[in-house]
């Protein structure tokens, strides 16, 4: 059994995660088709059936709904981008925000969202970027000095309970 949990956790996570953050602001049409994928998989693997909700079927192989993905991919190299500036032309896309006035929010690692001219543009990374990252909780955010790993595991706790 715990063969088959890696085995198709494993299969999957890669296809679903391969530039998946293209995904972002796609229509909730091909997200449901990429989740009934991984729904498929978790319920054969976990030999569940269809009638049984599948979020703890997903908690139990550690896999994340689609969508959760996406916006986890975007954070995880939002992140990386904030504390190494590498690679700089990804980063020279995203400004932290300096408010003209001092205000509470002043002190939290939020990001300039740039307006958008058209629906596409919403779709790019230096409009993605910003809205997942500003949309996160601020004691995931706000300390830039931890190491990627226990950011990883606080954005993954969260992106469970919100499940």
């Amino acid at each position: 059994m715990d063969d088959a949990k890696a085995v198709a956790t494993a299969l999957v996570s890669s296809r679903l995660d391969y530039s998946n953050s293209v995904l972002s602001g796609t229509s909730q049409s091909n997200l449901n088709k990429l989740q009934r994928v991984e729904n498929a998989v978790a319920r054969t693997v976990m030999t569940t059936s269809k009638r049984e909700h599948i979020a703890p079927v997903l908690a139990e192989l550690h896999l994340l709904p689609v969508a959760a993905r996406i916006d986890f991919k975007i954070a995880i190299v939002t992140f990386n981008l904030l504390t190494t500036e590498q690679p700089s032309y990804l980063r020279e896309l995203l400004q932290l925000h300096q408010p003209s006035q001092s205000l509470r929010s002043s002190n939290h690692n939020l990001l300039n969202i740039p307006r958008p001219r058209t629906a596409f543009v919403q779709r790019s990374f230096s409009h993605a970027a910003p809205r997942v990252w500003n949309s996160l909780p601020h004691t995931i955010t706000d300390d830039l000095n931890i190491a990627a790993p226990v950011f990883k595991s606080r954005l993954k706790r969260r992106s469970y309970q919100y499940q």
